[in-house]
């Protein structure tokens, strides 16, 4: 398969997934969490399906469309290990992280520290959404929505 078709399909996966848990994520109180602002689509798809709620936004630095860039008090700027600490215990109705970077040796690092971190921020009972497998004691896999490979992108409830 081709880089593109790849990225294509894990967009397509990202984007089911968010559109299936939008009713269960609306049962949950807490904020929503954006590890990996980018471009901001995520964050604007995010912002559209959870109106009312606040979203916070993590990156190493602001480099988002004007109109896809969270307000000052919802953007996180730097490190999101590091500044993604000071949000433990939030209660977060929703964690989404799209922070792999395809390059096996970075992602190890990465899943030294995001598991904890997504499990960390979230409520009892709510949702983990990542483009990286999320190996931890408190979250559970869930089922993927019909039509999304398994290993493309993962779901999970904290218990």
């Amino acid at each position: 398969m081709s880089r593109l078709d790849s990225f294509i399909r894990r967009l397509t996966a990202q984007r089911d997934i968010l559109n299936a848990i939008i009713d269960l994520v609306g049962e949950i109180e807490g904020p929503v969490l954006e590890f990996g602002l980018g471009n901001g689509r995520t964050y604007d798809h995010l912002r559209e399906n959870f109106p009312g709620r606040r979203i916070v936004a993590f990156d190493w630095e602001v480099r988002s469309y004007s109109a896809s860039t969270p307000a000052a008090e919802d953007m996180v700027t730097g490190n999101i290990r590091e500044s993604g600490q000071a949000f433990l215990g939030i209660g977060a109705a929703l964690a989404h992280a799209d922070i792999g970077t395809g390059h096996d040796e970075i992602d190890a690092v990465t899943l030294t520290w995001l598991p904890q971190l997504m499990a960390g921020v979230l409520a009892p009972n709510g949702i983990a959404v990542s483009g990286l497998p999320l190996e931890h004691a408190e979250l559970v896999a869930l089922p993927l929505p019909e039509g999304i490979k398994e290993g493309r992108y993962f779901l999970y409830r904290r218990g």
